[in-house]
C-alpha cells in the first residue's frame, strides 16, 4: 500500500532476458501486485520472471499479507483469460504469458485488464528493460493519492537536464509525437506522450474503452485521446530516463505511418465525440471548416503553379488562394485556441 492506495505495477516484457528478473526484484515495497507480462518472448524471459517472482517472494517472506489487501488474481475478465494465461500468484507477482505476440500496447492492455480485475487503487507501467527509475514513482503517485489527477505520466522535456540525456534522433522523434499527440488529444501542455512510466487511477481505468485501447507502441497516444473525451486530469511529471545496454525493437518505417494514421483517426474521433455527441462546441466546425480551406488553398496554389510552368489554360487567380490558405490558418488557429481552453483545467505540470 503506498498512502493508503493498493499499487498495481504492469510490466510487460518481450525479450528482455537479462533485464526483466532485475526490474521486478527491485521493486518497491508498497507495491502491492506485480502483473509481469510476456508477450511470447523467444529468449528466456518467462523463466527468468518466474525465478525472480519466487525470489521476491523469499525477499517479501515476512510481508503482512493484510498489506496486499483482498485483490483478485484468477484472471478477472474473460477478455483477459483469452489472450492470456494467468499464472496463480507467487508472492506479490502475477505471471501472465500471452497465448500470442500482441505488441507493447497489447502487453501494456492485459496488464491493465488484470488490474481493473484486481480492482487496485492505481496502476502504474514500467518497462522491463530498467530504463526507469524506481525512485521515481512516488512523484506519479502522489498527484493520484492526492487527487489531483487521474492519470500521471513522465516528462523527459520538462527539465533541461533531463533532454541532454536523452539522444537526440529520439528527442527529435519524440517532438514531433508530441505536436502531433497535442492535436489529437488536446492535452496541449503534455509532451514526451511516448514515455512509458505512467500511473493510472482505477476510476480512469473503468471509464475509459480499455477493451479497445490501440495495442501497438501508440498506445500510449491512443490513451490520452481516451482520457480526454472522458474529462481525465492529466499530470505531467519532469522525469529522468536512463539508457543503458537495451535496444530498441521499433521499427520506426513501420511505426511512423501507423501511429500517425492512428493519431488522425483519433482526433476526428474525440472532435466528434467530445463536442458534437456528448456535447457541442463550435470548435469541431472551426476545425473541419479551416482544414478544407486550407486544404483547397494548398491545392490552388498546385494548380496555378502547374498552369503557370505550363501555360495552358486559366488558373486561380493569386489572390483567391492566398484568402483561402490565411482563411483556413485562421479557422485552424481558432480551433486550437478554443481547443487549449476546453482541456487547459485538466492538466498540470509537476517539476
Amino acid at each position: 500500500m503506498y498512502r493508503g492506495a493498493s499499487i498495481g505495477v504492469v510490466v510487460p516484457a518481450y525479450d528482455e532476458e537479462g533485464f526483466v528478473g532485475d526490474v521486478i526484484c527491485e521493486m518497491p515495497d508498497y507495491v502491492d501486485r506485480i502483473y509481469a507480462i510476456d508477450d511470447r518472448s523467444t529468449d528466456e524471459t518467462w523463466d527468468e520472471i518466474l525465478e525472480a517472482a519466487r525470489d521476491d517472494a523469499n525477499a517479501n517472506a515476512g510481508r503482512d499479507a493484510a498489506d496486499d489487501g483482498a485483490l483478485v488474481t484468477d484472471g478477472g475478465a474473460s477478455m483477459l483469460t483469452e489472450r492470456a494465461s494467468v499464472r496463480d500468484a507467487i508472492g506479490r507477482v502475477v505471471p501472465i504469458r500471452h497465448r500470442e505476440n500482441r505488441g507493447a500496447g497489447g502487453a501494456i492492455k492485459t496488464g491493465y485488464l488484470a488490474a481493473r480485475a484486481d480492482g487496485v487503487d492505481a496502476t502504474v507501467t514500467v518497462d522491463a528493460d530498467g530504463q526507469m527509475d524506481l525512485s521515481q514513482m512516488p512523484r506519479l503517485l502522489d498527484p493520484l493519492v492526492e487527487n489531483e489527477a487521474d492519470y500521471a505520466k513522465g516528462n523527459r522535456l520538462l527539465s533541461r537536464e533531463y533532454r541532454a540525456a536523452m539522444p537526440r534522433f529520439r528527442f527529435v522523434g519524440n517532438a514531433i509525437l508530441s505536436f502531433l499527440t497535442k492535436i489529437a488529444s488536446g492535452y496541449w501542455k503534455t509532451m514526451d506522450p511516448q514515455n512509458g512510466y505512467t500511473a493510472i487511477s482505477g476510476d480512469a481505468l473503468e471509464a475509459i474503452d480499455l477493451e479497445n485501447l490501440y495495442e501497438y507502441y501508440g498506445y500510449c497516444n491512443d490513451l490520452l485521446v481516451k482520457l480526454n473525451v472522458h474529462g481525465m486530469r492529466i499530470a505531467d511529471v519532469a522525469m529522468p530516463a536512463v539508457y543503458g545496454d537495451e535496444e530498441s525493437s521499433i521499427t520506426y518505417s513501420e511505426y511512423i505511418p501507423k501511429v500517425s494514421t492512428m493519431l488522425l483517426r483519433n482526433f476526428l474521433w474525440r472532435l466528434k465525440t467530445k463536442y458534437l455527441v456528448l456535447d457541442f462546441h463550435p470548435l469541431a466546425f472551426f476545425y473541419l471548416v479551416g482544414a478544407g480551406l486550407a486544404a483547397t488553398g494548398i491545392l490552388a496554389t498546385v494548380v496555378t503553379l502547374f498552369a503557370t510552368l505550363a501555360t495552358v489554360g486559366p488558373s486561380v487567380q493569386g489572390s483567391t488562394t492566398v484568402f483561402l490558405l490565411v482563411a483556413g490558418i485562421a479557422f485552424l488557429l481558432f480551433a486550437m485556441v478554443f481547443d487549449m481552453a476546453e482541456s487547459e483545467h485538466l492538466e498540470r505540470q509537476v517539476r
